[in-house]
């Protein structure tokens, strides 16, 4: 049968159904309540809004699978680089070289920047060598006291400067700070002061002028590592690394004198200092850059 216009449509023809913008009404002959109008509108909607979050979905789980291949490249690369840093490592060991990493190197420039500044610190890390404190001892011309100190334990100046080597490194404090002040404090081991060379007495430790001979050591390792632990203490507050041999450390200001030139009273900021003399620590840093010129 043909289907009649909307027009010619009433309320008592036969069941017709007709579209109209995508709303289908169901007009039904002998209705008591009137025609009964059911949009299949909702059901376009909610199948539309399924396949939107189907869409969204595969979308995500597609983001999820990026993260993913992305983490799995990133434990890739470091897997990558701590075995080549494994493999340097291992080379370096059987080489015997401490190879030193582009951090360690950073460090010691800086180091050496705050050095020329005219801040020599006495705690960290140093270039110096053995060999280099044997050198400046001997351009001093001076006789190394060789029958003295071999009593106690130190008979060459090649043994002497190992050991102020070893006990500097030991508490962390520079080599050359604690060398060269001996070299200041006992005249290149000369003595001729209140202390004798019998007592192992490096750095003046307890001379307090007026005849006081000050401290006495077993042997020249323990008065070297005295000295050492004394300057330590007015480097800074950390604990010592090895047992106190230092009769005097407790009654240091701990990290009053982070620098050498603060060594010396008048130049410390807070009136602290190893010495009175006018100047101290800038004679000893002085001297130091003498040593590293030494080959």
């Amino acid at each position: 049968m043909k289907r009649p216009s909307l027009s010619s449509i009433s309320k008592e023809s036969s069941a017709y159904i007709v579209k109209d913008k995508c709303d289908i009404e169901i007009w039904d002959k002998g209705a008591s309540m009137g025609l009964k109008k059911n949009k299949l509108k909702i059901w376009l909607e909610l199948g539309l809004a399924i396949l939107l979050v189907t869409v969204i979905g595969i979308g995500s789980n597609s983001g999820v699978f990026d993260r993913k291949i992305e983490k799995k490249k990133t434990e890739q690369a470091s897997s990558k680089e701590a075995l080549k840093k494994a493999e340097q490592e291992n080379s370096a060991a059987k080489t015997g070289n401490d190879s030193k990493t582009e951090e360690d190197k950073s460090k010691e420039e800086q180091t050496e920047e705050v050095i020329a500044q005219g801040q020599y610190p006495i705690m960290g890390k140093s270039p110096v060598t053995v060999e280099q404190l044997v050198t400046y001892f001997k351009s001093s011309g001076e006789t190394y006291p060789s029958k003295e100190l071999q009593k106690g334990g130190a008979g060459s100046i090649e043994t002497f400067c190992q050991m102020y080597y070893d006990e500097a490194v030991a508490e962390e404090v520079r080599p050359e700070v604690a060398f060269v002040q001996t070299m200041k404090e006992t005249g290149w081991l000369q003595y001729g002061g209140d202390a004798s060379i019998e007592q192992f007495n490096f750095a003046g430790l307890g001379t307090t002028g007026g005849g006081v001979a000050g401290e006495s050591f077993a042997d020249v390792r323990t008065g070297i590592r005295a000295q050492i632990q004394h300057l330590k203490a007015y480097a800074t507050g950390d604990a010592l690394n090895q047992e106190c041999v230092d009769d005097r450390y407790e009654y240091v200001t701990k990290g009053c004198a982070p620098y050498v030139e603060w060594l010396g009273q008048r130049e410390n900021p807070g009136g602290y200092g190893w010495a009175t003399a006018e100047r101290y620590g800038y004679s000893i840093v002085d001297m130091i850059s003498k040593l590293k010129a030494s080959r």
